[in-house]
């Protein structure tokens, strides 16, 4: 077995997209509920709350690109920011959570603990590949 270096930058990019998609995903998966689209069609949801989802689904968004861009402080600064508010944009659904629910945003929280682990902590990642 022989160490392989990861570019911190990529890796960080990638576990954003991950992120995006588990969102996306997760969006999706909550049409095949009979009751969310008939709340979804009963409820008057202002252009306002519009704004605010998309903003927060921009963030990961924004943040496949940015940690290639970025020097390392702006990265850390950007990450740690950007984890946060999502963070707090899934707490904020908890109360209308449901199982499947539960199960993205532990996911979702996985990916971003790592995230926050990647950015604050090593320079270099390694990992494992079979020698050839």
């Amino acid at each position: 077995m022989e160490k392989q270096k990861i570019d911190p930058r990529s890796l960080l990019s990638t576990l954003w997209i991950f992120i995006l998609f588990n969102m996306i995903f997760r969006d999706l998966h909550q049409f095949a509920n009979k009751q969310f689209v008939e709340d979804l069609l009963v409820q008057d949801i202002s252009e306002q709350l519009v704004l605010v989802f998309g903003i927060i689904l921009e963030i990961p968004i924004l943040m496949v690109v940015l940690p290639k861009i970025l020097g390392e402080t702006a990265n850390r600064w950007a990450n740690s920011i950007a984890a946060i508010t999502l963070v707090l944009g899934m707490l904020s659904t908890v109360p209308q959570a449901d199982m499947d629910d539960y199960f993205f945003m532990g996911v979702q929280s996985l990916a971003l603990v790592g995230i926050l682990y990647i950015t604050f902590k090593p320079k270099v990642i390694y990992r494992l590949s079979a020698a050839r």
